[in-house]
């Protein structure tokens, strides 16, 4: 299939797209990369009256590195992030899970914003920034605003940006010094969407542990005392929390228990 016609806007600065956005609202869209959203174009899952492309907004291609973590501009590809020496450095989780994103081709061209902002659940970068607490800046007319990624990402492919706002930067934070982390997940094929991942951050006996593919988006939990006896009991609780779901690749049950298996082998790695 092909996409419905729609008008074509080549956005100059921020205030073009958030301007245009405030005109058009939920019948306009913003293109950055294009790996996810022209896919639905094709299979008309979405059919815009008009497609803002940033591509070539000055400023939105920076990764700034600082005390604090990485901050993201909108049009940064997820290979430039992916050898980015300094952010590897700062958050070295963020570029392990990078390198499950998709394939070279799509990472050459996926952006790390546009794939946050399509929030598919069993996507790595949603999954990173609710692990490590971060947040994503969205721009409109009115302003700016900085959303916690919990609050940002609130179901299947569905998060709290209003029609008219666009994102203009995410900022992952950097783990507590000293903090050990580690990163799984299972897929049919390397670069598949995952059918469950995990992340964890761990500190002596307390850990955030983050488990994607299960619920309809990314969740974050914090577990205090964690040790080998008391570990299997608090995954268990966990899967049952989020209790999974069926689909064409997977059951409920089989992605609840990936959460006890992968989950154990990977926090207790990470502890050692």
């Amino acid at each position: 299939m092909k996409p419905a016609p729609f008008d074509l806007c080549i956005a100059e600065t921020v205030e073009d797209v958030t301007g245009a956005l405030a005109s058009h609202g939920e019948t306009a869209r913003v293109i950055a990369g294009g790996q996810s959203l022209m896919a639905m174009l094709n299979m008309r899952l979405t059919e815009p009256d008009l497609l803002i492309d940033i591509s070539r907004i000055p400023g939105l291609d920076r990764i700034t590195v600082d005390q604090t973590g990485v901050t993201v501009g909108a049009t940064v590809r997820q290979a430039e992030l992916a050898a980015h020496a300094e952010a590897r450095e700062a958050v070295p989780l963020l570029a392990e899970a990078l390198s499950h994103v998709g394939h070279i081709q799509t990472r050459n061209r996926g952006t790390v914003c546009g794939s946050l902002a399509h929030a598919d659940p069993s996507a790595e970068l949603p999954l990173m920034l609710v692990l490590l607490g971060g947040s994503v800046t969205l721009a409109s007319a009115q302003g700016r605003r900085t959303v916690a990624a919990e609050d940002f990402l609130t179901g299947t492919l569905t998060t709290s940006r209003r029609p008219d706002e666009m994102i203009v930067s995410a900022h992952f934070p950097r783990p507590p010094a000293g903090a050990k982390t580690a990163f799984r997940e299972i897929a049919r094929r390397h670069g598949d969407f995952a059918i469950v991942s995990l992340a964890c951050i761990a500190q002596g006996r307390n850990l955030r542990l983050a488990v994607g593919g299960v619920a309809d988006a990314p969740v974050a939990v914090d577990l205090a005392d964690v040790s080998a006896e008391t570990l299997p009991a608090q995954l268990n609780a966990l899967a049952w929390r989020l209790r999974g779901y069926d689909d064409i690749h997977a059951t409920a049950r089989y992605r609840r228990e990936m959460i006890r298996r992968l989950g154990l082998d990977m926090i207790m790695e990470a502890m050692a």
